[in-house]
């Protein structure tokens, strides 16, 4: 089975959980490290031979135009993480659509083809913000990536659907969504796609899961990191308790794991994935029962 590899492209500064510390007028007087970051996961898919999607910022695409292209060159896909790494619910539905388009606009100019992949900063399409899936419908969006099946103090809708899905609006359109990989176990979902969890869990364990959930469960695993995550020698920040430890844990280890992961599966774009994929639908009253709540009749649709 073909698994989905995602690269969220941001820098070390532009982390949700830094927000607090560092707002977003003072980003240009941060060293950046995201080019270099980057170009050595390039390096990296590129010896092995492995294609993925990169979820990157409108604000860094503006910056690193070249980077982008570079992206798009080696074959991967280009692909929307917002304009601002702003989180969506603490935005207006207009302000969600204003920066969405305007990211994505950015993107098409510089690669020249429609971006149809999304991923909301910090995966931030909550139930307190599930009105925002229709409104990438609207934009052209044919794929989503921003909802986490699991409890969290910044996202999660713990009881959404855990495998790739279609979603029907009233309006006739539709979005597919790729949810974040969980494993079922004890009765809850366990993150096991990659982040901190990656650099949290021993190797062996991540391994094992991805297994399960190919073999057992027959589903892809929506597997993300970051390109700051490659960096161990990055600046450290004024930061604290748990935002520290998720952040700065084991980054030395990720490039090494990353190795081994890349050998022991295989993986390809989302936009590739989807076209080998069965997709069960959601009509809206069941998309309004993920975002508001469980769905009425306690089911979920199998992949």
């Amino acid at each position: 089975m073909r698994n989905i590899l995602t690269i969220d492209v941001e820098d070390y500064f532009q982390v949700s959980a830094f927000d607090q510390f560092i707002p977003k007028s003072q980003w240009d007087h941060f060293e950046s490290r995201v080019e270099k970051n980057t170009l050595k996961i390039l390096k990296i898919l590129s010896r092995e031979n492995v294609k993925g999607t990169f979820f990157i910022l409108g604000w860094i695409a503006e910056r690193y135009p070249q980077l982008v292209k570079t992206i798009h060159f080696e074959g991967h896909e280009v692909a929307c993480h917002g304009y601002s790494h702003r989180l969506v619910y603490e935005q207006t539905p207009e302000e969600f659509r204003k920066e969405s388009r305007v990211a994505k606009a950015i993107l098409e100019d510089i690669v020249g083809t429609p971006v149809l992949s999304y991923r909301a900063a910090s995966y931030s399409i909550t139930r307190r913000s599930g009105w925002a899936l229709e409104i990438l419908a609207q934009e052209g969006f044919k794929y989503d990536s921003s909802i986490f099946p699991i409890v969290h103090d910044r996202y999660g809708i713990p009881r959404a659907f855990r495998q790739p899905h279609v979603l029907n609006f009233w309006n006739g359109l539709e979005l597919i969504e790729f949810p974040m990989s969980t494993l079922r176990l004890f009765g809850m979902n366990l993150p096991v796609g990659g982040g901190g969890y990656f650099r949290l869990f021993p190797y062996a364990l991540t391994r094992a899961a991805i297994r399960r959930l190919n073999r057992e469960d027959k589903l892809p695993v929506v597997f993300y990191l970051h390109p700051w995550e490659f960096d161990p020698q990055q600046p450290v920040l004024a930061t604290m308790g748990l935002s520290r430890f998720r952040h700065y844990l084991n980054l030395s280890q990720t490039e090494f794991r990353f190795c081994r992961l890349l050998n022991d599966f295989n993986f390809t774009s989302l936009s590739s994935a989807a076209a080998s994929l069965h997709f069960d639908h959601q009509d809206v009253q069941q998309l309004l029962g993920i975002c508001g709540g469980p769905p009425k009749d306690g089911k979920q649709t199998a992949l």
